[in-house]
């Protein structure tokens, strides 16, 4: 066997590779390294062993590190992340928005001591075997702060009308002449305004869940965005932070909302 030669790891290809037919020496402290990629290697001695015009490598490491894999991490630019915002917590506004006017519509329902055309708003009647919106069908309108009435584009749907009404349960009786339907608004009894805070109460505390549903699905529009690599987990964090400030601002209107109709309820 010829004697080994000193090695310099500078004159090696990053990739060694032994051929198949080279006879590998098993001794303790010598390695081969066939086909592997190194990141790092330090090493105490290298030597080259060479018999009958056959080459191997072998060497005897302090430290080596052999990277078979290596992981890379993207991040999202202000520009990617403000556009993604801009769609998901857009969106979120818009239905906030909505919900606020359905609380509003709500309220408008809930009888004071006015009279107001939106307290039929919520009434449906049974037209033709279809239910349809009692203001869709018919002409309502206040002529004095303590009535309403109800005048049909079609007068056959009179007594549906009436029945509707009735069924509404809204505190009033329906007179019906045969051309119109009056609705006097009787004064309201402090067990009454009781009964009505409560109703205003209850719609109130849906108005808080259909925005707090709307910032759930936002969230997920968020996750979802992080599982498909666009944002980062900071990222997310980040924009839920933001969307809940806008939840948080969306829920004061409702509140709002709630204090006015109390006083307009309370108010004798």
């Amino acid at each position: 066997m010829a004697a080994l030669q000193p090695f310099s790891p500078a004159s090696a290809h990053p990739h060694l590779s032994v051929p198949s037919s080279v006879s590998r020496p098993h001794r303790l402290g010598c390695h081969y390294i066939v086909n592997s990629s190194i990141s790092r290697c330090s090493f105490s001695k290298y030597a080259r062993m060479q018999e009958g015009g056959k080459i191997a490598f072998f060497y005897n490491p302090s430290l080596i590190e052999i990277s078979q894999k290596r992981e890379v991490v993207t991040h999202a630019t202000i520009e990617e992340i403000q556009a993604e915002k801009s769609i998901v917590e857009g969106s979120a506004k818009e239905k906030m928005d909505k919900a606020i006017e359905a609380v509003e519509a709500s309220f408008n329902t809930v009888r004071t001591g006015r009279s107001n055309p939106a307290m039929l708003d919520r009434i449906e009647v049974e037209y033709y075997g279809t239910p349809v919106g009692l203001n869709t069908i018919a002409q309502i309108s206040t002529p004095d702060g303590s009535s309403i009435l109800v005048q049909p584009y079609d007068k056959s749907s009179l007594k549906e009308i009436e029945k509707a009404i009735v069924k509404a349960n809204l505190g009033m009786t329906p007179t019906n002449d045969g051309q119109v339907i009056r609705l006097t608004l009787p004064p309201l009894t402090s067990e009454r305004r009781k009964e009505l805070l409560k109703v205003v109460g209850k719609l109130t505390e849906e108005g808080k869940v259909a925005i707090r549903n709307i910032r759930r699905d936002a969230i997920k529009a968020y996750d979802k965005l992080e599982k498909e690599k666009k944002l980062s987990k900071d990222n997310v964090k980040d924009l839920s932070d933001d969307l809940q400030k806008l939840t948080d601002q969306y829920i004061k209107k409702v509140d709002s909302l709630r204090r006015d109709k109390e006083k307009e309820l309370m108010t004798i």
